[in-house]
């Protein structure tokens, strides 16, 4: 086994505690499988076989009831696991996107651990808006957890655009504890963290990889677009039609000129949810970004950095981690929160209706430096990984999850790291409530 000394190899910089509410915040309205076939008819049992297939290739551990997930397949009834870890996959996604890592995870993990891939957002679902997305994800959460009774901690792990559905669903889910829950049979009375629960279990670990959480707007954001302004200029406008509400709110165009955009409220505890209270009640907050050759989302944004912070990386992996290059310790920052001032509204107006180079640079970076704020009042573990020396680097996006383990093998070492340190914060929350 890796030691599991390098996982606190990093920098860390040293800043005040402070997380607080923001004033500006208002409220707001808020697939299945469809392989292609030559044959012109299918029968029944054909179909059955197809699927029988896909889902032992995928690994799926739920089937489905309408929208949700059913967990009653989900684990044998024998166990009793008491820790749920979500995998929350991305756009056009479905829960085979996690076969290799759910293998590794089971394997490494042991059975006090319930590996569960949500299948409530599967493909074009993931259109239809990152908070619908959420709540589907908070409900099919639900159910599972009352199908579990064992049940005590969660955790989270979603790839790409998973990490902000992750986020929207984490807020859905959320309870603050007050003193007198400690004594009136809260489900989880022992909770060794007192800043909340999620789905009235201990929120443990919050990870995300490669997740674009200041959105795709921006110089190089969206990787395969060059960096080129006029590419960059007519991405915002077109993303609707590829990519429905979604798209909308990964360019922070959603919504009317003078009301927030969606990723800038969800830095924020505000009217549609406790977004940082939510994301402060786990233990561990831990992001993994690409630092190149991600085609679909940016260093920046996957890494909650601004430009002048992405410092040139070192090109040699920690010792047992290939392609993992960095840690880095980021306490939070004191901070009044993320706002919309008057000039965004003026700037997001112009992005809307006459985008030009200019104006939506200008927006961008208003934009960019608020949910930056917000986001900061939080501590973050930011894991840089570079796949440079990969035999495939232009597969980074999906690499850094093992999508597919014969494309994507690549990423096994940034699994590795992933596994190590939730088997370290598993063994950090047991010596914790040990001294309760």
């Amino acid at each position: 086994m890796a030691s599991l000394a390098p996982l606190f190899h990093g920098r860390v910089s040293l800043s005040p505690n402070s997380c607080s509410p923001s004033p500006y915040c208002c409220s707001t309205s808020s697939s299945s499988l469809r392989p292609g076939f030559n044959r012109k008819f299918i029968s029944l049992s054909d179909m059955n076989n197809l699927w029988k297939s896909l889902s032992l290739r995928a690994l799926s551990m739920a089937t489905t009831q309408g929208d949700i997930a059913s967990p009653s397949v989900i684990i044998d009834e024998e166990d009793n696991p008491e820790h749920l870890l979500v995998l929350v996959h991305g756009i056009m996604g479905s829960p085979g996107d996690w076969t290799y890592v759910q293998a590794e995870l089971k394997r490494q993990l042991g059975r006090s651990f319930m590996i569960y891939a949500s299948s409530s957002n599967a493909y074009t679902k993931t259109f239809t808006g990152i908070d619908e997305a959420g709540k589907r994800l908070a409900d099919e959460i639900m159910l599972v957890v009352k199908e579990r009774k064992s049940l005590k901690k969660i955790s989270f792990l979603a790839h790409s655009l998973g990490g902000l559905i992750a986020r929207y669903g984490v807020a859905a889910l959320y309870t603050p504890i007050v003193s007198s829950d400690l004594s009136t049979g809260n489900r989880n009375p022992l909770c060794s963290s007192n800043n909340g629960l999620i789905a009235e279990l201990e929120p443990i670990n919050f990870i995300t990889l490669a997740t674009p959480h200041l959105g795709v707007r921006g110089k190089k954001q969206l990787p395969f677009l060059f960096g080129v302004s006029i590419l960059e200029k007519l991405a915002a406008p077109m993303a609707p039609i590829f990519a429905g509400h979604t798209g909308s709110q990964l360019f922070l165009t959603d919504e009317e000129p003078n009301k927030p955009p969606l990723l800038l409220r969800m830095a924020s505890d505000c009217e549609d949810g406790k977004f940082i209270s939510a994301l402060g009640a786990f233990r561990s907050r831990t992001i993994y970004a690409n630092i190149c050759y991600d085609h679909m989302v940016g260093w920046r944004t996957s890494s909650i950095r601004r430009e002048t912070e992405l410092i040139e990386p070192s090109t040699r992996s920690l010792d047992g981690y290939k392609h993992v290059v960095e840690v880095e310790h980021c306490p939070p920052i004191s901070s009044e929160g993320p706002r919309f001032p008057p000039e965004a509204t003026k700037a997001k107006e112009a992005a809307q209706n006459e985008p030009s180079t200019q104006n939506t640079l200008e927006y961008h970076e208003i934009l960019e430096e608020e949910m930056i704020r917000g986001l900061q009042q939080l501590g973050w573990k930011k894991v840089d990984v570079s796949f440079e020396s990969a035999p495939l680097p232009f597969f980074a996006h999906n690499n850094i999850n093992v999508k597919n383990e014969r494309l994507h093998n690549a990423g096994a070492g940034v699994i590795a790291h992933v596994v190590d340190s939730i088997k370290q914060q598993e063994s950090d929350t047991l010596v914790a409530a040990a001294t309760l």
